[in-house]
């Protein structure tokens, strides 16, 4: 998939072991004899077998890099001891002094480069992922398949760009809204996720991923699903910030109190004093789920009651409250919108007295003198 989206080498280094080698008189233990075994492993030659061929050609155009390195047998006490638990003094010296050769090759700082394919750097996470799904095939007693092999890595191929793309999703949506990030207007919020999914979305397609879309199309599905999820919790986390929100449950009891002290002062003008006795007894009982629902808030104790009293207060805020509200607004809205309309009526009106002082004298002469026609001698 590399090759043919950049046509580059998708891997770094190859580093090939081979211990025990039997053949110093041929090609030198170190990384100068291996790398003599290794070109020649990797000839292909003209009578060679097809896939033999094509395996030598494959490696070595997905690795920029490759090398071998030649190790001899580390001793007979290491090989035939049972008891033997990695004493350095029980090992060959010649296996130690080559040992000593090697490992400053593979764990040098020079060595330790930061993992990249197809020019993308690789998380941890992410070879994570293959190991974890390598494993799982691996744990039986018989060697998998090659078509479980590639099945299962074709899955992990899936997964790491599910999860690259909700890493994204994630971050996003954090710089938005998570943690200490201020309220957001829930229309907002709303259109601010759709270009974030959009954007989750095109970095899991701009992957190359083995399978084709079949196989894709259901990780596809499932990253739109597990988005959904944390959409949910960023929502609910959102709307705990809205202030009047927190305070909507004592706000709407204090309406409440407050509507019924009117009621039982109009009451007691009125001489209704059952009513008046009925109004008062409710405002005390609305006092009492008042400090109730104040002292879940601050201890945390009994909260399923506090949900309830939560739920009651917001059923009377959208059902009452929030209905004459509205009808408030829109007839307020309404009356607005007339009195414009008539203003602007009024602008558009020709004024008759206006245009009777604008018209010019056509008894003007040209001088600008009068004429006032002939006189009369009284």
């Amino acid at each position: 998939l590399a090759l043919e989206d950049s046509g580059q080498a998708p891997f770094q280094k190859l580093q090939f072991l081979v211990r025990d080698w039997q053949y110093p008189y041929e090609e030198p233990y170190g990384a100068e004899g291996g790398d003599n075994v290794l070109q020649k492993q990797l000839q292909v030659g003209e009578n060679m077998h097809q896939e033999l061929a094509t395996l030598r050609k494959g490696l070595s155009s997905c690795f920029s890099e490759m090398s071998n390195f030649l190790l001899p047998h580390p001793g007979r006490h290491v090989a035939t001891n049972p008891n033997f638990k990695g004493n350095l003094n029980q090992i060959d010296e010649e296996f130690i002094e080559h040992l000593k050769d090697f490992m400053p090759k593979l764990l040098s700082p020079n060595s330790l480069v930061v993992k990249a394919m197809a020019d993308k750097e690789v998380k941890a996470k992410e070879i994570m992922q293959y190991f974890k799904s390598y494993i799982e095939i691996f744990k039986g007693n018989t060697m998998p398949e090659a078509k479980s092999m590639l099945q299962v890595t074709i899955e992990a191929n899936n997964l790491v760009s599910l999860a690259s793309a909700k890493e994204l999703y994630i971050a996003s949506m954090e710089s938005l809204c998570g943690g200490e990030r201020p309220y957001l207007n829930q229309q907002q919020l709303d259109t601010e996720h759709r270009q974030i999914v959009a954007s989750a979305l095109a970095e899991f397609d701009s992957r190359k991923k083995l399978g084709g879309e079949e196989s894709s199309l259901q990780y596809r599905e499932q990253l739109a699903t597990e988005i959904e999820k944390s959409y949910n919790h960023y929502k609910a986390h959102n709307e705990s910030k809205n202030i009047f929100k927190a305070a909507s449950t004592p706000i709407t009891l204090f309406i409440m109190w407050f509507v019924l002290y009117i009621l039982s002062q109009i009451t007691s003008l009125l001489m209704l004093d059952p009513l008046a006795d009925l109004a008062s007894w409710l405002m005390w009982g609305l006092f009492s789920l008042g400090v109730t629902w104040a002292y879940i808030k601050f201890s945390g104790e009994f909260s399923e009651i506090g949900v309830v009293i939560d739920w009651v207060t917001g059923e009377v805020w959208e059902n009452c409250f929030q209905t004459l509200l509205n009808k408030a607004v829109e007839q307020g809205s309404e009356t607005a919108v007339k009195q414009a309309v008539t203003m602007m009526k009024l602008v558009s009106t020709p004024n008759p007295t206006m245009n009777l002082v604008s018209t010019p004298n056509p008894k003007l002469n040209l001088v600008g003198t009068p004429n006032l026609g002939p006189k009369k001698i009284l």
